[in-house]
């Protein structure tokens, strides 16, 4: 009885410290929008500010894993919060585009919590919860969402300088009550006998890497969409900052919470059919996003004749719904590879796995930018996302699925 309430109590705590650090990791996502009027920055400049937190969290994600993997997650993790709540607070005071990237760089450290907490959680419970509770844990992305309902309402009531240091108070009475709610089994740790690099031996695995290229567009994308999306509907549909934040929580939302559900659909089929479902809704609703607006004028017997083709706000809105749902259940279902394929080495493959999806999360934004700079269309960043899935589904398919059939296969040959 007393292990299952310690396991309750890890696992609550955690997915909502997770949370905290996750909304704490997005909030360029809603601050960077007065931050890009008031410092004048092109597409291309925001996409940087906004990416540089994913930056420094994905960096840390391997050595914070393997650090979890060595000394306890519960003390890292609370660690790592502390660490973080001064530099939020400061970015308050930043002035300077300069001052903005720097104090990014150390904002993004409360991103690597995830490769900390997955395999703190994960140590809990048996094979066959696993799943389910990674996926709740996981569920923690909603903090994203909680960014963009949050935020936009401290601006209005004060100004964009009150949400980080709200912000950093959050963290600070969230470290406190993890740590006093939380336990440490020093079972769980790697011995002290494993050397650095036998941790790291199991990173030569091709295995490792294909998880790592599914993660960079279920996580990486999400992170991405997620920091864009406040600007996309400002720049493409003319909405509101607040409008528009609450319009992109719509796929930042059911990205998050929903991956409770894609863990437990992972334990009841396996990693590899929900990944390979997940991959081809991507491919489906990422083409429909890709088309721009577009007008096209057609010679008629009556004469010329205009028409409008492109995605009302509404069935843009309904896509990006769909596209969050099924990113949710692939976050899941790519960690269910992991906890099933390397038991003792979670930490560590985490953390690599954890770093592809947040670098994806920051090259993506700058790129993004880039493109529309260099084109002028804003759909561009689809187009990118579709070419990104496309790669999945081919390596997936010569790796895995031409070997092992996908409906009812709990785990890949490979």
């Amino acid at each position: 009885m007393q292990r299952n309430v310690q396991q309750g109590l890890v696992l609550g705590m955690s997915t909502t410290a997770f949370t905290i650090c996750f909304m704490v990791w997005m909030m360029f996502a809603v601050l960077g929008v007065p931050i890009k009027d008031l410092l004048d920055l092109n597409e291309t400049q925001f996409g940087l500010l906004a990416a540089t937190p994913v930056l420094s969290g994905s960096l840390v994600r391997l050595p914070l894993g393997m650090l979890g993997d060595r000394f306890g997650g519960r003390i890292v993790f609370f660690l790592l919060m502390l660490v973080c709540v001064l530099p939020i607070y400061l970015i308050g005071d930043a002035h300077e585009y300069w001052q903005f990237l720097v104090l990014g760089l150390f904002v993004g450290l409360a991103g690597g919590s995830f490769s900390v907490g997955i395999a703190y959680v994960a140590k809990w419970f048996d094979a066959s919860r696993q799943g389910l509770a990674m996926g709740i844990f996981g569920a923690g992305n909603a903090g994203s969402a909680l960014t963009k309902f949050l935020a936009p309402a401290i601006i209005a009531a004060a100004s964009w300088q009150m949400v980080p240091k709200v912000f950093s108070a959050i963290l600070f009475v969230t470290a406190v009550m993890f740590w006093f709610f939380t336990y440490d089994d020093k079972a769980h740790r790697v011995a002290s006998s494993v050397s650095l690099r036998e941790q790291l031996a199991t990173l030569k695995d091709p295995r490792v890497w294909r998880y790592c290229q599914y993660y960079s567009i279920v996580f990486g994308g999400y992170v991405a969409l997620a920091l864009w999306m406040t600007q996309y509907y400002v720049g493409e549909y003319g909405f509101s900052l607040q409008s528009a934040a609450l319009l992109a929580a719509c796929f930042s939302l059911p990205g998050g919470v929903l991956r409770a559900v894609g863990g437990w659909m992972s334990d009841r089929w396996g990693a590899q059919s929900v990944t390979w479902w997940v991959m081809w809704v991507s491919w489906v609703c990422l083409f429909l996003l890709s088309y721009p607006q577009t007008d096209v004028t057609v010679q008629t017997i009556d004469g010329p004749r205009s028409f409008h083709i492109g995605l009302n706000v509404w069935v843009f809105t309904a896509l990006m719904f769909v596209v969050g749902v099924a990113w949710a259940f692939g976050k899941a279902s790519v960690f269910k590879y992991i906890a099933d394929e390397f038991p003792d080495r979670m930490g560590a493959v985490s953390g690599i796995v954890g770093l592809a999806g947040g670098l994806g999360g920051f090259v993506l934004p700058i790129l993004f930018g880039a493109l529309v700079d260099l084109t002028g269309v804003r759909s561009s960043n689809f187009m990118l996302l579709y070419g990104v899935v496309w790669v999945s589904l081919i390596w997936m398919y010569l790796s895995e699925v031409r070997k092992t059939p996908v409906l009812g296969a709990k785990h890949s040959d490979s």
